[in-house]
């Protein structure tokens, strides 16, 4: 017979609500972060020791809380955020359920200290994880709240044990910092570990200062290749930084979502971002990012977990749609000459002001003497070594590019490396492009454009190219005739180990057919496409791009060169080819400089 029913006590519950919001050490600081952060604070610190188990305080200058509502502040279900059901519907705090600092006080030892403007003292109420609390005491204190949890779990030993080591503890206090500070921008934040400073940032009020804290915070790396994004349409806006296919990364360790200031982690808006980019970087590999959402609290609920980590939106369709849209625009743009992509891609690009210095190379060659000049200032002496406009169109009437009015992104080509690169001077210094990546991209985008406008443009074969292929590549052709054909590749099989090509993409005359043929349906089978989903037909574009882009050792002239050149610049995405590599990077004239100890 199953026992009879009876009510929990006090203390059971509040440790049962505890385990839905204090997980680890990471939870006790995020929720007293947002807390400091609702209460308008515009420095806060945070102070830990081993990890957070035994020691986590929490400062704040926020607005405090009155003595008369300390005890109530302990007690659960209790909150300053919300006083009805259409308050539920429209919150723009962080926190709302009132269940934060009950829960951690019954597994903690908590002291909570706070003073309200106006107030001579500060108060001191003390929680050990029982069901009581005691009774507030005047304690010296500025206005604002601190709050010390220690020894978190002392009285749970059981949760105590799935603790992680505390160098991976505080990994994920940093982790809950680092998601704050960059919603927050005009809030200062202070980390202590072990009485060290790990981390210090002032209050980052300007465009500049914002670049420089998402710079620290994300990495070198990361904001030498971003672009910044912002977007607003349909009653939504979209803003924040974007990471270029350089740097990518093996596990989406490096996308941090946020939905009207709240830090994130949503399906919706993951896989939208992961749509857009996957014509720019190859499989396995996931952006890096730091995006904001900003819409009508009415157009979300952020009451659907108990640790405010998710959100659902009330039309997701619409909100995928915004976001892959929004992101896709972003990157077609990420073109020599065209925002910020010019600068920062992929190199390391300094930020405009208070950023970082690229690197003086000087590990990696013979060390000389100095010398008096640096190369930007002769630069008018190398005039007769460039190419002028005109000579892209008619290859004559050379002229310096020192005297071009506005010379283009890319510059004007000098000559070809190894069939493999062409070198281009532009005003920054030197160019050098992967003429493969580069054709590659370039081709890809036309054939879809040209998809999308009424379809691929085909040339018919005087003579059907013949190819012999094996029984699985035979299948495929049987298969998917229909998306062959709707990328301009007609194409039937003759017999067992026979495929006639009748027609071509107009864009690829003049290829190897048969070479090609054979590369596309290897590549098809390794991914094994399909012809019911929309990837597909851009699979066998990508693959046709891929095989048709001019190959290595293949001599280019300078009207090639900087025909190729110009048509990178026009070209969406033109900074990476199809497989996420980079198609060019600037040297910079410092750099060079640098590199040959001139002006030292």
């Amino acid at each position: 017979m199953s026992a009879r029913i009876q009510r929990l006590p006090p203390q059971l519950v509040s440790q049962i609500a505890a385990g839905e919001v204090v997980e680890r050490p990471a939870s006790v600081v995020k929720e007293l972060l947002e807390n400091s952060l609702d209460a308008g604070a515009t420095r806060v610190t945070v102070e830990v020791e081993q990890g957070g188990v035994r020691l986590i305080r929490v400062r704040d200058n926020g607005a405090g809380i009155h003595p008369d509502d300390l005890a109530l502040a302990l007690s659960r279900h209790a909150t300053s955020k919300i006083a009805s059901f259409d308050d539920l519907q429209h919150v723009a705090s962080l926190g709302f359920r009132g269940e934060a600092l009950p829960s951690i006080a019954s597994v903690a030892r908590l002291t909570l200290t706070s003073r309200v403007a106006g107030q001579e003292t500060g108060w001191r109420i003390t929680g050990d994880g029982g069901d009581t609390v005691g009774e507030p005491l005047p304690a010296p204190h500025p206005v604002g709240t601190t709050v010390e949890a220690r020894d978190l779990f002392f009285n749970v030993p059981a949760r105590r044990k799935f603790l992680r080591g505390e160098r991976t503890e505080f990994g994920h206090i940093e982790d809950n910092i680092l998601r704050l500070a960059l919603s927050r921008f005009a809030v200062g934040f202070g980390l202590w570990h072990n009485q060290r400073a790990a981390l210090d940032l002032e209050p980052a009020t300007s465009d500049e200062a914002r670049a420089r804290r998402m710079a620290e915070l994300l990495g070198r790396e990361f904001a030498a290749a971003c672009v910044f994004l912002d977007h607003a349409d349909v009653g939504l806006r979209l803003w924040g930084w974007l990471g270029l296919p350089a740097v990518a990364r093996a596990q989406p360790d490096q996308q941090y979502f946020f939905v009207n200031g709240r830090p994130v982690r949503d399906r919706t808006l993951a896989h939208a971002v992961r749509l857009s980019f996957q014509d720019v970087l190859p499989q396995g590999r996931h952006p890096a990012l730091a995006l904001h959402l900003e819409l009508e609290p009415t157009a979300l609920d952020v009451n659907v977990h108990p640790a405010k980590h998710e959100v659902r939106f009330r039309e997701s369709a619409l909100i995928h749609a915004f976001i892959r849209q929004s992101v896709q625009a972003a990157l077609a743009e990420a073109r020599p000459g065209v925002g910020p992509a010019s600068v920062l891609w992929p190199g390391e690009r300094p930020w405009p002001a208070g950023g970082f210095a690229g690197g003086s190379g000087s590990g990696a060659v013979t060390r000389q003497s100095g010398l008096p000049l640096a190369v930007n200032e002769r630069l008018a002496a190398y005039g007769q070594l460039h190419v002028s406009p005109s000579a892209v169109e008619s290859a004559s009437a050379a002229v310096p590019l020192a005297e071009v009015a506005e010379p283009p992104p890319l510059g004007y080509a000098l000559a070809q490396l190894h069939g493999c690169y062409v070198l281009a001077e532009n005003p920054a210094g030197l160019v050098v492009v992967d003429m493969h990546a580069a054709h590659e991209r370039v081709l890809y985008e036309r054939l879809k454009t040209a998809l999308t406008q009424g379809g691929v443009q085909t040339q018919a074969l005087l003579v059907p190219v013949t190819v012999a292929v094996g029984p699985r590549e035979r299948q495929w052709v049987e298969e998917h005739g229909a998306l062959f054909a709707q990328a301009g590749l007609d194409m039937a099989a003759l017999g067992p180990e026979t495929v006639a090509v009748r027609h071509i993409p107009a864009l690829l005359a003049g290829l190897d057919i048969a070479g090609l043929v054979r590369d596309l349906l290897a590549d098809l089978a390794a991914h094994q496409a399909s012809d019911r989903s929309e990837r597909a037909i851009l699979d066998v574009l990508a693959s046709l791009a891929c095989h048709g882009a001019v190959r290595a050792n293949r001599p280019l002239n300078l009207l090639e060169m900087n025909a190729l050149l110009r048509d990178m610049e026009r070209t969406d995405r033109g900074g990476q080819c199809n497989h996420g590599r980079p198609t060019w990077a600037q040297l910079t004239l410092a750099e060079l400089d640098r590199l040959f100890r001139r002006g030292r």
